[in-house]
């Protein structure tokens, strides 16, 4: 995700600039499946249990994974990672270029100025050493080429984008959030998910057709990804090399200077070890990923890795815990249906600790939910386990209409704090030879708190909008790293005392190097982050390349 966004960057700034790609290429011709027929694949998109709990058995964890995604992920055997005793963390990796930008949700938020003040508020890690004032010019650039889609609000807790025309809510959402609003007043608000699919051609991109395999690969476009979007462009300037199969094991320093003087590669295919150099380095490897090659750099001046005078370099894991919400039935539509697969859900900001009247004593910060109507068209889900073959058996599912569903999940903010945290495993090394990581991670109090008010809140929000037969769903969240929202290991701030990047996302030990991934997050809010990381990846770009050229770099 940043990581294009920084080829691209620096690449159109005038930087002859070097992709490492620790995997291969991806051809949207071949790789992409969207749409590929179930006939297509060996077993039908249900996948081959024996090759998942072999291969894939971290990697199945993800909501985006299946037969039909396989490819975009990683063999859990070549790259593994340990847990410390009562530990839980699920580490989704995909190895190829683009990385999880094929495979993220799409959903695309800004933070808002509570957020990046939240941290000083509330006396929890460390300030955020920006204002929403200095990366919001960021975002609305970003937006711009992305293509976002949506509804302007005016929410000064969920600052507005630049965007594409929104998707249409369903009739049976449309009643919920009619009963939303009737029952609260305004003060929790419904509105369609804000997501980085077209509504409008931009670019030379297509308007999305509503066929939501999009996790499979947009063979229209349609959706923002680094392959077809920010890649092509920087590699259209002509400065901009991919090198695929590059696994990174290290920054090069020198202690003497100050400053990274490249990186060490791993050829996958051939084990070969290179060094390239360079005059500026972007990690954008993913937070974990990120954290681990500054973690495996350490010289005779900073032994505990490079950026780690600190001591904060791996501290700090968060995630976003979900898995709690409600659904129930919405009736009197029984004559409507549905028409093509929005490839978006409905979207309930954050409502609780804004103000006096929301504050709550039981906890800080807050959460939103993703969610919307269902249902209501062919049982084809249901038709997997039900007897029958053939022609007969397809027109028997014309008719077997279901009623109208709607659900909420919630997702909420997690804290930092210092003991969720990797540090390099000594006993523990990948496929090519590269240290690998122990994690110490476990939810805290305040995410729990939140997960079990979020469970509550969602059932009384259904049951006052007029959703019948609502059942709460209070389970136990799933373990940090499985929303895929992993941040916070190399975390920004305003004194090299207390944090890992400064302002603008350089290493305070090594001005030449930026990280611009997830871990550079001092805080996570609730929403979902990827649009802030490409912000910031373009403001740090733009930033370097100003600094390069003066030659303060």
């Amino acid at each position: 995700m940043s990581g294009g966004w920084a080829a691209k960057e620096l690449a159109e700034r005038g930087l002859r600039t070097l992709v490492l790609e620790a995997g291969r290429m991806i051809t949207p011709e071949r790789d992409y499946l969207m749409d590929a027929p179930a006939s297509d694949f060996p077993y039908r998109g249900l996948g081959n249990p024996k090759e998942t709990a072999e291969k894939f058995f971290v990697q199945r964890r993800s909501v985006g994974f299946s037969e039909q995604t396989k490819q975009f992920f990683i063999d859990d055997r070549e790259q593994p990672y340990s847990l410390t005793p009562g530990s839980e963390f699920s580490w989704l990796r995909s190895r190829v270029l683009g990385g999880r930008s094929i495979l993220w949700g799409r959903m695309a938020f800004r933070m808002s100025e509570m957020d990046f003040a939240a941290n000083l508020r509330d006396g929890v890690g460390v300030d955020w050493p920006i204002r929403y004032a200095d990366i919001a010019p960021w975002y609305e650039y970003v937006e711009r080429f992305v293509g976002v889609s949506g509804e302007a609000l005016g929410l000064d807790y969920l600052p507005d984008s630049h965007f594409l025309p929104p998707m249409q809510l369903t009739c049976a959402e449309e009643q919920v959030k009619a009963g939303l609003t009737k029952a609260y007043g305004g003060r929790r608000i419904m509105t369609i998910g804000r997501t980085a699919v077209l509504t409008a051609p931009i670019h030379g991109r297509a308007a999305c057709h509503y066929c939501n395999s999009c996790e499979r690969g947009c063979s229209t476009f349609s959706y923002f990804n680094s392959v077809h979007a920010t890649l092509p462009a920087a590699t259209r300037t002509g400065r901009c090399t991919i090198r695929p199969h590059s696994v990174v094991h290290s920054v090069m320093y020198d202690d003497r200077t100050g400053k990274a003087t490249g990186v060490r590669v791993i050829d996958s295919e051939t084990r070969e070890a290179i060094e390239f150099k360079a005059k500026v380095v972007f990690l954008c490897a993913s937070a974990l990923e990120s954290a681990r090659i500054l973690l495996n750099s350490a010289t005779p001046g900073q032994p505990t890795g490079l950026g780690n005078a600190s001591d904060q370099l791996g501290r700090n894991l968060m995630d976003h815990i979900k898995g709690a919400g409600a659904s129930g039935r919405v009736e009197g539509l029984d004559d409507k249906t549905a028409f093509g697969r929005r490839p978006t859900g409905i979207y309930i900001p954050r409502f609780q600790n804004l103000d006096a009247r929301s504050h709550r004593s039981d906890y800080i910060r807050g959460y939103g939910y993703q969610g919307g109507a269902g249902g209501r068209g062919p049982l084809w889900s249901s038709a997997a386990s039900r007897p029958g073959f053939g022609a007969d058996f397809k027109r028997s599912l014309k008719g077997a209409i279901g009623g109208w569903s709607f659900g909420l999940s919630g997702f909420a903010e997690c804290l930092p704090n210092p003991e969720n945290r990797m540090v390099i495993d000594p006993e523990l090394k990948d496929a090519w030879g590269i240290p690998s990581v122990k994690i110490t991670a476990k939810w805290g109090d305040n995410e729990l708190r939140l997960h079990r008010d979020m469970a509550e809140q969602a059932g009384e929000m259904l049951e006052a909008s007029g959703v019948k037969n609502v059942s709460i769903n209070r389970g136990t969240p799933p373990p940090m790293g499985q929303t895929n929202h992993e941040m916070g290991s190399a975390r920004m701030g305003r004194s090299p005392k207390t944090s890992v990047l400064n302002a603008w996302n350089q290493v305070w030990d090594a001005p030449n190097v930026f990280v611009t991934d997830g871990a550079a997050m001092a805080s996570s809010s609730c929403v979902n982050p990827s649009l802030t990381y490409m912000a910031l990846t373009a403001r740090a770009a733009a930033y370097a390349v100003s600094r390069l050229k003066r030659n303060e770099l």
